[in-house]
């Protein structure tokens, strides 16, 4: 099938076609035969780089109004606007943050990206557009499954088909178990593939050498010293943290981390790319510092443009981060978390896809992430620590790093390794090159997420009684696998503690049973501030507490929202322990919370510190003091400097509304 024979504008095939765009691809192809050109509502379970874009781009374009993309992550957000404000003749607004906005600005253009949290906001607050949708594409529709994101995704979904019965839904996927219960849920046709336009063969690596799931092996180039030597580097083969990842009998074998160097090394020579994939920053950190005396950069042939990509990245801040960073990527490696700013990771990637790095060293958060194909792709460590114990990762977390190897039009085909032991092979081989990708299941029942979407459904005025906000909730796929009723206990207790926080009220209209909900002004504010109910307790009760202090700092307001929800956590080292509790027992008189009234002490101490760093910031500590004095990554420090933007406006607002007047709050926000 081509492209020149479906329904688009010249000047849209002319995009594609300069952009090499001119067949389908099997998917594609079998996604406009299941009428993603017609209105048809879709679901995509197809792999990595099999061209999901490409359908959501065929309904955008073909529906008979505007359209709505709708992200998980804010960086996956910025990349498809770029995507789609490329194309000719297409106006293209993104909304990523505001949550107490309803975004009226994105009205009139043709497609709008956002993330879900945005949209569920812009429905709170009454945004007009939302009626108007004509196709909405949901990316990553397997993230339903996702803590805290799953239900926001979830009832968003629903809420945008209860207003609007005929909008048309897109919505891609990894490969699942279940792909046809999100179809049949969404009613949608089913296209469901293995079809990779790059072949790809997936296998473990024990000792010197690979065994591939088409029967294949392949020797990795060791040298001696890694052949006979262990190291300390990981765990790959799924042991504890501390295990080098190598057999358990003392007998001298490669360490997990010189296997992993050996691949990064061979797919160099071969003219490739590469991603290794660890279990957490500081071991990303570590293992492209141990790539970087390869010389990679040497090898490519890319000495000049890795020193750029240095420079730039050196040019972002000081910090001892970015240092580490730009030393990296002089040497043709990148390393790429959560914990580095922005900046930092558009100069990773954009320098990955010029060629300009031999391999970044990435969390699996990369891989749920931007595009970054890659000819081989290592996981070196297939476990992680869960706050407990170390757990394997999800199947379908690694078959996502997995479907990264690969790039359509300059590799023959991609390879996915797992570096392995010989007491894990067998266990890695059923888990994860074998074995099928986990079940979505909705957590649309979690306490918390509940009383958030019961609090939204009566503050919108969409419910009146438990049995209105169940017929909201009756659009979802939680109501769809497990029935409304499944729901109906768990809504009355959220109902019940709403009442006991004063965010709805019970309206008797006639007997005892017979009464209305409503929400208290209280309940509408937090509700349309994008906070969760328990923030806007917190809150509620810190803006009195400080209200009643003479003596009330901007510590006191930045205190009063850390300790929420809605404020990530701050790590909190050892030997942190100590001074951070000196510090509070110091500025006791200012917090609006005591020690003894905490319930996890341990978390309050850690609020205590993002608190204290956000003081200092508006103080006129830079970036690079407080990430060398309080072990906390730059890019973290951005989120809680947004974060604390976002919740110190939902705090101004809910001291309006319950009439009190907390100065700290408006001249700490002021300082952001």
């Amino acid at each position: 099938m081509r492209v020149r024979d479906l329904p688009l504008s010249a000047s849209h095939v002319d995009h594609f076609a300069d952009r090499g765009v001119r067949e389908l691809y099997p998917p594609q192809a079998a996604a406009v035969d299941a009428g993603v050109c017609e209105g048809s509502n879709v679901v995509a379970a197809i792999p990595t780089a099999s061209g999901k874009t490409f359908i959501a781009q065929l309904g955008l374009l073909t529906a008979d109004g505007p359209g709505l993309y709708v992200c998980p992550l804010r960086a996956l957000a910025r990349e498809k606007y770029e995507s789609f404000a490329s194309l000719p003749g297409l106006d293209v607004g993104i909304s990523t943050g505001d949550f107490d906005a309803s975004g009226e600005d994105l009205a009139g253009n043709d497609v709008i990206v956002a993330t879900s949290e945005k949209v569920d906001s812009a429905i709170r607050n009454g945004a007009s557009w939302v009626d108007e949708l004509a196709c909405v594409v949901v990316d990553e529709v397997h993230l339903l499954d996702a803590e805290r994101r799953g239900p926001t995704l979830e009832v968003t979904i629903a809420t945008l088909r209860r207003q609007n019965p005929d909008v048309q839904v897109v919505a891609l996927s990894a490969t699942v178990d279940n792909p046809e219960a999100i179809a049949g849920w969404l009613d949608a046709t089913l296209i469901e593939s293995d079809w990779r336009p790059v072949d790809l063969r997936t296998g473990v690596a024990v000792g010197g050498s690979i065994a591939f799931d088409d029967g294949t092996t392949r020797e990795i180039p060791l040298d001696e010293t890694a052949r006979n030597g262990r190291g300390g580097g990981g765990s790959g083969g799924g042991g504890d943290a501390g295990d080098a990842g190598g057999p358990d009998d003392g007998d001298a074998g490669p360490d997990d981390t010189e296997v992993t160097a050996a691949l990064v090394a061979d797919t160099v020579a071969e003219g490739g790319q590469c991603l290794a994939f660890v279990r957490s920053r500081a071991e990303a950190v570590s293992l492209a510092e141990r790539l970087a005396a390869d010389g990679l950069a040497e090898r490519m042939g890319i000495e000049t443009a890795a020193a750029a990509a240095a420079d730039e990245a050196a040019a972002v801040d000081g910090t001892v981060t970015g240092r580490q960073l730009a030393d990296c990527l002089r040497s043709g490696v990148a390393f790429h978390h959560a914990g580095l700013r922005s900046g930092h990771r558009a100069v990773v990637e954009s320098a990955f896809r010029g060629r300009d790095v031999a391999c970044i060293c990435a969390t699996p958060t990369l891989a749920a992430g931007v595009n970054v194909p890659a000819r081989r792709v290592v996981v070196r460590d297939q476990k992680r620590y869960s706050g407990s114990r170390m757990e394997w990762l999800p199947t379908l977390e690694v078959h996502q790093m997995c479907g990264r190897a690969g790039r359509p039009g300059l590799d023959p085909h991609g390879e996915a390794v797992l570096v392995g032991a010989a007491d894990t092979r067998d266990e890695l081989v059923e888990r994860y090159v074998e074995g099928e990708p986990e079940s979505v299941e909705s957590t649309l029942a979690d306490p918390a997420s509940l009383r958030t979407h019961v609090l939204s459904a009566v503050a919108t005025g969409f419910a009146e009684t438990e049995s209105e906000i169940l017929d909201v909730f009756e659009g979802t796929f939680y109501a769809r696998e497990a029935g409304a009723g499944g729901l109906a206990d768990a809504v009355g207790v959220a109902v019940g503690a709403l009442v006991s926080a004063d965010m709805v009220r019970r309206e008797t209209a006639g007997g005892v049973d017979d009464y209305r909900l409503a929400a208290t002004q209280v309940g509408e504010t937090t509700s349309r501030q994008y906070v969760r109910p328990e923030t806007g307790e917190r809150i509620v009760g810190g803006l009195r507490t400080a209200a009643a202090m003479s003596n009330a700092t901007t510590l006191t307001a930045f205190e009063l929202i850390c300790d929420t929800p809605d404020m990530q956590d701050t790590y909190l080292g050892n030997e942190e322990r100590a001074e951070m509790y000196r510090f509070a027992r110091r500025h006791a008189g200012v917090l609006t919370t005591e020690m003894h009234e905490t319930d996890d002490f341990e978390q309050w101490l850690e609020s205590v510190k993002t608190a204290r760093i956000l003081d200092e910031w508006i103080d006129g500590a830079t970036v690079e003091e407080l990430v060398e004095a309080y072990r906390i990554g730059p890019g973290d420090l951005d989120s809680r400097i947004e974060r604390a933007e976002w919740l110190l406006s939902a705090a101004e607002a809910l001291a309006d509304t319950i009439g009190v007047g907390v100065p700290s709050v408006p001249r700490a926000r002021s300082r952001l």
